[in-house]
């Protein structure tokens, strides 16, 4: 059976549907102990799209997810999306040396792309507020791990020859 591609207009809104939905992951209450293995649902799905959606979803995009971020953890203004945007930019450098993409290749970007965000948050806030949170990396390990249920829940969307 050949899958029918959404219109633009279906994309975005699936794009901007997912987003909140992530967001919403992000900050739904739990106790102290869950949350240090909560993953990184919003960059996560960022990183989703900045691969596979790349005219929809790229550096802007990445900023204002990373503002948002900010806004939603409760972080200083700016540092999420700093690292956001180093992010995008390393993703859409990888993009272009990538021929073909199935989920092993797109899990190692996405590795990668989460392993750059967060070392690059850390830069940032060791910079600016002179701390390092090492808990995140558990949160770190558990988005890498998770991050194959991101690609099937978002795959049936990706437009298909």
């Amino acid at each position: 059976m050949m899958k029918t591609p959404l219109s633009p207009l279906q994309s975005v809104i699936v794009v901007i549907a997912s987003f909140v939905v992530a967001s919403v992951i992000n900050i739904y209450p739990m106790s102290l102990e869950a949350s240090l293995l909560r993953p990184m649902a919003l960059i996560m799905v960022l990183i989703f799209w900045l691969i596979y959606k790349p005219n929809y979803v790229g550096v802007v995009t990445a900023f204002a997810i990373g503002i948002i971020s900010d806004l939603l953890l409760d972080t200083r203004l700016g540092q999420q999306a700093f690292a956001a945007v180093v992010m995008a930019f390393s993703v859409r450098f990888m993009g272009q040396y990538i021929k073909q993409l199935n989920l092993s290749i797109a899990w190692a970007v996405a590795t990668v792309a989460l392993i750059v965000f967060q070392l690059t948050l850390w830069l940032v806030q060791y910079l600016t507020q002179n701390i390092f949170f090492t808990s995140a990396l558990f949160s770190l390990i558990v988005s890498i791990i998770t991050w194959p249920l991101v690609y099937m829940s978002l795959n049936h969307f990706i437009k298909k020859y």
